[in-house]
């Protein structure tokens, strides 16, 4: 009887010096490692990384540890900063794997983007355009030099204003194709007659001629 009332009285006292550390009432925190000192179930102490004394006959015991490594958790919750800081955590980094917008942010998105897309192919589709006419003004520009050239060559005694009754017929006669060849064309030039290009000619001569004067 006194056996069996040794043995319930001494094993759970060597099995609980056993979890406490050792014998000698001493214990080792490795590095990067935090232990938890309580007496009589309330904590007591945060003991660091190296050699602490835990006298288990005081009621000093170690509740357990706990690593201060960086550790990757897959939280399947939603959290905050500010709420986890209440529960002694502390938020060092989140990954973020994908992000899902919702449906109204992600229509307002595309729109903004669509919309700069344009803008900016409208920007350079009219840069292109200005480039093209540029370029092309410059081409016929030659070209009527050329022309000029050799009709003064070929036609001796041609005056500076047969040559522009001829450069303004020329340019008439193409702005006409043109305003055909528009299915919504809403331009008329009155007068609209042939004969008319001898008085715009002749504007543009009384023109320069001021121009001249003034200067």
């Amino acid at each position: 009887m006194l056996f069996f009332f040794f043995l319930n009285l001494v094993c759970p006292l060597f099995i609980q010096i056993y979890t406490m550390g050792n014998m000698f009432c001493c214990i080792q925190v490795d590095q990067s490692t935090v232990a938890f000192k309580e007496r009589f179930g309330k904590l007591d102490e945060v003991l660091e990384p190296g050699c602490h004394f835990v006298p288990w006959i005081l009621g000093y015991q170690l509740a357990g540890n706990l690593s201060l490594r960086l550790q990757q958790l897959d939280v399947k919750c939603e959290s905050k900063t500010k709420v986890m800081s209440a529960y002694g955590y502390e938020i060092v980094q989140t990954l973020i794997v994908d992000i899902i917008p919702d449906e109204h942010v992600k229509r307002a998105m595309n729109e903004i983007y669509a919309a700069k897309w344009k803008a900016e192919a409208e920007a350079e589709s009219k840069f292109l355009s200005g480039l093209g006419t540029a370029i092309q003004r410059r081409v016929i520009a030659d070209g009527f030099i050329n022309s000029v050239l050799g009709f003064s060559e070929t036609f001796p005694g041609t005056t500076g204003k047969d040559i522009m009754d001829m450069v303004l017929t020329d340019q008439y006669l193409d702005t006409m194709k043109e305003i055909a060849a528009a299915s919504k064309s809403s331009v008329i030039f009155i007068p609209h007659g042939p004969g008319a290009v001898h008085d715009v000619g002749g504007q543009i001569r009384v023109g320069f001629l001021r121009a001249s004067t003034s200067q």
